[in-house]
Order: structure tokens, then sequence, then C-alpha cells
């Protein structure tokens, strides 16, 4: 029983979930409705308001994209990897703080990207670190817990921002001055759970630290890559992770502005997506046990069946009992894929490595949801108008730019096939 406690070090990094997941859960309910309100004041069309935002998730998801994999090598050298760390989550949690002061939709936009590639920046140091937190046989159970405890943690804050922003008027203040404290609330108990992380980590598995740590970095990235392509196992499973991931993070990016467009309501959206996360605490928790009795590829490509299938559902939401049908589905499943893509690749990669990797790993998330987010942004515009019949369902736009993601999916699925099988040899 004593094996089965979590290190302290293995719960500051857990907490670390915690603590950044309440972002993540802003930016899916309450940062897409105020953007909508700031949107609709500064005059823009309803029917671009989606397509805005999914552009703007792609800037972000680019430059994470271009500046993960870099910063992730420079990482890899002693003592940088913290560093880098810190300076990610400082950007990512001043750039919430600081989401309130804008006044006009294109502002509040430059404010999201810079916040959402901080945010998006500091995982790729914190996943990183899972194999030093981590032996091996527990990186599964304890990448669960993160997302787990991240979701029904997350759950606090998002509490009493919605309160305040459902509230407002009872308690006496502006719906503006609601999200700024809202957006405040978010970033201290971001900062506050990142502590115990700050403190307990040291790394411990690292390259030398070289002369020019900037231009040694694109020499780390060029070997971190030629090392995949010759093992053929952790490439295929980036190529395949780039596509099934996708899905995942674009629902979960997207979830309260689809509904939105749909014109659904809007307190019933937020406490759908609550929901969700209730639901994900017991499931991702679930999928890390799971873990240990089955391989983690097989209950991935459970995921990315179900993931599939729920984007086919997606399709035909058109009714808010639908959507919160939707919310439970989503939390039964995002957390197990999540948690269990990347300990995944904890398993199949060299420790002192992994800041190169999971810059790579990031490239192929972040590539991913790019992609999502633009495929649905492109093909919501060019069918602004459009609207078809089946099974007497009437499909806006809006509906059919979320099946795009469908054909990404099953991609995905037959490529991971192919790196698990790779994988037990």
């Amino acid at each position: 029983m004593k094996k089965e406690k979590l290190s302290p070090l293995e719960k500051s990094w857990i907490l670390y979930d915690v603590g950044n997941s309440a972002f993540v859960l802003l930016c899916s309910t309450l940062l897409p409705i105020f953007f909508n309100a700031l949107a609709t004041a500064g005059g823009l069309s309803e029917d671009l308001y989606l397509s805005y935002w999914s552009y703007a998730g792609s800037i972000a998801t680019v430059l994470v994209a271009v500046i993960g994999p870099i910063c992730g090598s420079m990482a890899d050298q002693k003592g940088f990897k913290k560093t880098f760390f810190v300076i990610c989550l400082a950007l990512g949690a001043l750039g919430c703080l600081s989401l309130g002061l804008a006044g006009t939709w294109l502002a509040f936009l430059i404010i999201f990207i810079i916040a959402k590639v901080g945010f998006s920046s500091s995982l790729v140091f914190y996943d990183s670190m899972l194999p030093e937190v981590a032996p091996e046989e527990r990186v599964d159970k304890v990448s669960s817990m993160g997302y787990a405890y991240g979701y029904i943690g997350s759950v606090i804050p998002f509490v009493l921002c919605l309160a305040l922003v459902l509230g407002y008027e009872t308690i006496g203040i502006s719906q503006t001055t609601a999200m700024m404290i809202a957006f405040a609330l978010t970033s201290v108990w971001w900062i506050v759970c990142s502590v115990p992380l700050l403190i307990r980590y040291k790394q411990t598995a690292y390259v030398d630290r070289k002369r020019n740590p900037l231009v040694d970095a694109f020499g780390d990235l060029g070997r971190t890559l030629k090392h995949a392509v010759q093992h053929p196992n952790i490439l295929l499973y980036l190529v395949a992770f780039f596509f099934f991931i996708n899905g995942v993070y674009t629902i979960i990016d997207m979830a309260t502005a689809y509904g939105t467009a749909l014109g659904l309501d809007t307190t019933g959206l937020l406490l759908a997506l609550l929901l969700t996360q209730v639901v994900a605490f017991p499931f991702a928790i679930l999928f890390g046990r799971l873990a240990a009795k089955f391989s983690a590829g097989k209950l991935i490509k459970i995921c990315i069946i179900s993931y599939a299938l729920i984007i086919l559902f997606a399709v035909f939401l058109v009714a808010q009992w639908q959507f919160w049908l939707l919310a439970v589905l989503v939390g039964m499943f995002q957390g197990g894929v999540q948690a269990l893509s990347r300990s995944y690749l904890a398993k199949i990669i060299p420790a002192e490595r992994s800041g190169s990797y999971f810059g790579l790993m990031d490239i192929c998330g972040k590539g991913a949801s790019f992609l999502g987010m633009l495929l649905v942004g492109v093909v919501n515009e060019a069918l602004i108008g459009v609207e078809l019949n089946i099974f007497g369902i009437t499909l806006t736009n809006a509906n059919l730019a979320v099946s795009t993601l469908l054909i990404l999916m099953v991609v995905g699925f037959v490529l991971f096939c192919k790196a698990d099988k790779l994988n037990q040899k």
C-alpha cells in the first residue's frame, strides 16, 4: 500500500494541472461569451463570430508550434527547464489577468492569444517533467490523476466566477467588473497551485549545458528528429497523435462557441460544461487504473473511436438537451485520451530528450488543433446561409463545419493502430 501513495513531488506535479485547468475551463466557457458580447458591441457580424474565434485559436497554436520545440530542446539542457516553465507560466497568468482590460473585441483577441501562448508553452515543460517526476510503472497513473484532479479542482474557481458573472446585478456590479474579477480569480488560482511544483521540482534528466544554448537547441532538435526517424514507432505515434488529438482539442476549445453559434441558452451551456468537469474526474481516474490491467494502446483506441462517435453526434446537435448529453460524453473520454497519450509518449522516449520530444508532441497537438479550428472556421464561413436536411434534422453551416473533424479522427485511428503494433514488438 505504501508504494501506491503519491510522493510529494508527484502531488505537486498534479497540483499544477489543478491550477492551469482553471484557465482551460475559462477559455471554453466564459471567454467565448465575453468575446461575443464585445464583438456584438463592436458591430461584428454574428455569422463571423465563430470564425474569428477560431482564427484567434489557430494563431495561438501556430505560435506555440514554432516556439515549443526550440524551447523544449533548450530545456533539455541542465538548469533551463524550470526557468522556461516559470517564464511561460507568468506570461499565461498575467495575460489571463489582463483580459478584463480589453475594451474592444480585437484587443481582447490579441491578449487572449498572448495568454494562450503562455499557457500552452508552459505545458511543454510541464509534460516533459513527467518522466522525472514518476517512475515508468507509475506514469499512466500519475498522468491520469493530473487530468482527473485538474478537472474537479478547476470547478472551484469556476463556480465562483460563474456566480459573479450570472449574479453581477444582485451583487451590485457591472458585467464587465464581474468578468475582470473572474479573470483575476483564475489567474491567482493558477499561480498559487504552481508554487509547490516550483519549490520541489529539480531537473534530474538533462544534457550538459552548451556554450550557445539557443544555437545548440536547433542541433538538439535535429538530433531528436533523427532519433525519431530511426525509431519508427515513435515517429508514427507522433503523426497519429497529430490527427486523433485534433478532435479532442477542437471540441474542448470550441464547445461554448459552437453552442452559442447554434443559438443555445448561454447559462445552459456553462452549466453543461461544468458537468463535463465533474464527469471527467472519475473517468480520468478510471482510465488510469484500467491502464494497470490493460495496455494503454487499447484504451487509447477505445477513446479515439468514442470521440469519433461524439463528433458525429455533435454534427446533428440542434437542441439544448443534446448539448448536455454531449457534455457528459466528452467528460467520459477526454481525460482518458489526453492522460494516456501523454504517458504513452513518456514511456517510449529517452528521459534526457523529454523536452525535445514533448516539444514535438506539442507541435503535433497544436498543429492538429490549428488544423481542426481552421477547418471549422473556414468551412463555417464558406457555408454561411447553407442548410441541409438529413433525417429530418436541419443542419446549419456550424453543424456542417464540425463534420470535417471526423476525417482527421479516422486517419489518426488507423495510424495509431500501426504505431501501437510497432511498440508491442
